[in-house]
């Protein structure tokens, strides 16, 4: 007689917060290879809308965080004429590494984001 697996351990199976973690690495990777988080922005745009409410959130504070990331980004290069670019580059920086360091161990423990469409955070 052999004993039937739970569906989250049989091979093949998906967790929901599989594809958010996914994102999440893309992002992490785009601090060293920019291109990535273009990859991410599109995952989370095409999987958003079948996800379930829990992954949903983190999908879209990810696409949230990658386009506060990119005003912030641009901001800071055109303040960097006069100096004060660099200082909001770094601030820019940490502000997304907490975002998605968060995020990320939010998707680990399979909870929702709280606020989604939080700024801050």
């Amino acid at each position: 007689m052999t004993e039937t697996q739970p569906p989250a351990t049989q091979p093949g199976a998906t967790n929901e917060m599989d594809g958010p973690k996914l994102v999440y690495i893309l992002y992490f990777i785009s601090l060293a290879v920019g291109i990535t988080a273009i990859a991410g922005l599109i995952v989370a745009y095409l999987k958003r809308g079948e996800a379930s409410a829990g992954a949903a959130t983190h999908y879209t504070f990810l696409i949230r965080t990658f386009w506060i990331g990119l005003l912030f980004a641009v901001i800071s290069g055109i303040t960097s004429i006069i100096g004060i670019g660099v200082l909001l580059a770094i601030a820019t920086v940490v502000w997304f590494l907490i975002r998605t360091i968060k995020g990320f161990m939010l998707a680990i423990d399979g909870k929702p984001v709280p606020e989604p469409e939080t700024w801050l955070w």
